[in-house]
């Protein structure tokens, strides 16, 4: 899985997902070199759910079955 920035530059490649204890933790490199643990604990993950309104977390439902604004691989601009 990759997380791009707004202009279509890599910012990071998620590898792995795992639990650890209590927390989510996302394995992967951030700009495409720099090995990059990232850790989503409890508390972080219900402040998150208050972020979601539902049209967004319909949206998120939804993301999985959408097709992208640009062909695969190619970035905005």
């Amino acid at each position: 899985m990759k997380i791009r920035n707004s202009d279509g530059g890599e910012l990071m490649t998620v590898t792995k997902i795992e639990r650890k204890g209590n927390d989510l933790v996302l394995k992967g490199k951030a700009f495409g070199t720099m090995p990059m643990n990232a850790r989503l604990s409890p508390e972080e993950a219900r402040a998150a759910l208050k972020l979601l309104t539902p049209s967004i977390l319909f949206f998120l439902l939804t993301l999985p079955f959408r097709r992208s604004d640009t062909p695969k691989g190619k970035s905005n601009g």
